[in-house]
């Protein structure tokens, strides 16, 4: 037994046995295991006079193969160890099981060892009277020799199989359940081949069940385009890229690889983007936004997109594209119901519209928040603010990392663009009028509440609206003491504490609000820039003094003394804020 980085303990030589067997066993009502074999049937099959679906191959890609077996999509899957194709005599005793008297179609990856042992249980199937056809998957345009010019590429020789298999698959058992013989399922299913292209891209590599060091590798701060599902090698090195360039590169290397578009057929594509086993679902939406815009340039059709894990890769990091051009018939098989463990297509009433969404306007820039001498006082206190977390974000995110998520620096400063954006649009002035900078701070503090998310952003944002909310009451003719800021911060933090629910002491940003709040209600009779800056530094030593304090709030105070000897996040964050705005007082 081998504890792996994520932190489960696998027994290698019993994984493939020991994850089987819970699969049967969750999914008891689709698929049971074949005797006496590392494969799977579904309850549905053997079926008589129905053509068998055997599909399969190595471990660590579910829910290929396993995960695809159920009424209207594969009938069996053998499987075989990690990354290792099953062997022949596997195979045979699946398919056997699987065999309703109409014969046996295989698809699988085009890989030498699945091609083999799926090649001998073909022969002696057929030495036994079982019709059997071949359909391989060869869908990865990254892989197979470099091109030659004046060369055409054999992708049944050259190219291997990745995602694009489930639409292979999914065509394939689709007419199978319609009642097509062999030959015709063989036909439909090398069609659906034939016009299916994936490209992916890799940002780190797997650790494979009871290995202590990864099997493969990708750089830090690196992203390699066309890896293989295996490691093999992509056809290029690039650095991390953004979710939109991600997409552009899929894209880019998958529209020339496309075949002609039928005629008639409106352009429709089946896509797909499928995540290798570590990307998150919410980062996969993200890339299809582009994907999906930059197919309707090129004047696609997306028909039945589906985003999520396909074929994955253990715990492998990146996405991979797949494009499967469409003819009617290929579109109504790719549409027919299914039902498996991994994938269900529901039937009912349903047109191509049901996939046409209108892509929104994007929305109106608003100011960007940068430096401007047109900006009026507090605009440009928050615009110092801005510009001083953001250079301290990276050190934020660690502190809060210590006992939380680490993501306060990165809400921080996404709420003060927001909020510099806002008092920019909303202070009328003239400077030094409270009034102008009450409705500045009030607009910011909802802004910054609205882009920042999290507890954090809610008590900024309700830091920076009560204050706006006090200025905003002051006599008319009023203007900006230190008198008035003053009362406008203790009704700050006052709104805080009611808010957040914590007091002082309890290492919060009231640690480092209220010695800010006390000195300057001391020196109401200085100047305002004076009292602002002494105020700034009794809440920069007190933010200090945080790091002595245990949590008692929040998910920190359930990390006990984990957080001690380090600085609150919040408390740091609210004394950089104050000391900005003090620079810009005059």
């Amino acid at each position: 037994m081998t504890t792996t980085p994520d932190g489960l303990g696998h027994n290698a030589a019993t994984f493939r046995e020991d994850w089987l067997e819970g699969l049967a066993d969750a999914y008891a009502r689709t698929l049971r295991r074949v005797p006496g074999t590392f494969g799977v049937v579904g309850r549905h099959a053997p079926r008589p006079g129905k053509v068998a679906l055997v599909i399969g191959g190595g471990s660590g890609h579910y829910p290929a193969f396993a995960g695809l077996v159920g009424p209207g999509l594969a009938d069996a899957a053998a499987v075989g160890d990690v990354f290792a194709s099953p062997s022949a005599e596997q195979i045979y005793r699946t398919a056997k099981a699987a065999d309703g008297g109409a014969g046996v179609l295989m698809s699988y990856g085009n890989y030498a060892g699945d091609v083999m042992h799926f090649g001998l249980a073909a022969r002696r199937l057929a030495a036994e009277g079982v019709p059997v056809r071949t359909v391989l998957v060869t869908d990865d345009v990254a892989s197979g020799p470099p091109p030659v010019e004046g060369q055409e590429i054999d992708p049944s020789r050259d190219r291997r199989g990745v995602a694009g298999d489930f639409f292979v698959f999914k065509v394939a058992g689709a007419a199978a359940e319609r009642g097509d013989d062999l030959d015709g399922v063989a036909r439909v299913a090398a069609r659906a081949n034939a016009m299916t292209r994936t490209f992916g891209a890799a940002f780190a590599g797997c650790t494979l069940p009871g290995a202590a060091e990864p099997l493969f590798t990708v750089n830090k701060g690196t992203t390699e385009l066309g890896m293989g599902i295996h490691g093999e090698p992509g056809m290029r090195t690039t650095r991390s890229l953004t979710a939109a360039e991600l997409a552009d590169e899929l894209v880019d290397n998958l529209l020339p690889e496309l075949p002609p578009l039928p005629e008639g057929a409106g352009g429709r594509v089946a896509v797909l983007l499928n995540g290798l086993g570590r990307t998150k679902y919410e980062e996969m939406f993200v890339v299809f936004r582009q994907v999906n815009r930059r197919l309707k340039e090129a004047g696609l059709a997306p028909f039945r997109p589906e985003v999520g894990e396909f074929v994955t890769s253990f715990d492998m990091a990146g996405v991979s594209l797949s494009v499967m051009v469409l003819d009617d018939e290929l579109a109504e098989l790719y549409d027919a119901a299914c039902d498996t463990p991994a994938f269900r297509s529901l039937p009912g009433p349903r047109t191509d519209a049901d996939d046409v969404r209108e892509t929104p306007a994007e929305p109106e820039a608003r100011p960007q928040a940068g430096p401007s001498a047109a900006d009026l006082p507090a605009t440009a206190a928050l615009q110092a603010a801005l510009d001083l977390v953001a250079a301290n974000e990276e050190e934020l995110g660690r502190l809060d990392a210590v006992a939380g998520d680490g993501d306060h620096g990165i809400g921080i400063v996404r709420g003060l663009r927001a909020a510099v954006a806002a008092a920019r649009d909303t202070e009328p002035g003239p400077a030094g009028d409270p009034h102008s900078a009450g409705k500045a701070l009030l607009s910011a503090g909802l802004a910054l509440a609205d882009a920042s998310g999290g507890a954090s952003g809610a008590l900024y944002g309700a830091l920076l609206a009560e204050t706006g909310a006090v200025l905003v009451r002051a006599p008319e003719g009023a203007s900006c003491t230190t008198a008035l800021l003053a009362e406008a911060v203790g009704a700050a933090q006052r709104a805080v504490s009611e808010l957040g629910g914590a007091a002082v002491g309890e290492k919060t940003m009231l640690d480092a609000l209220d010695p800010f709040r006390a000195e300057l209600a001391a020196r109401t009779g200085e100047d305002l820039a004076t009292a602002w800056r002494a105020a700034a530094e009794a809440a920069t030593k007190a933010a200090a003094a945080t790091a002595e304090l245990v949590p008692a709030r929040g998910r920190a105070a359930r990390m006990g003394d984990m957080g001690y000897g380090h600085a609150d996040a919040g408390a740091t964050s609210l004394a950089l804020i104050v000391t900005a705005v003090g620079g810009t007082l005059r």
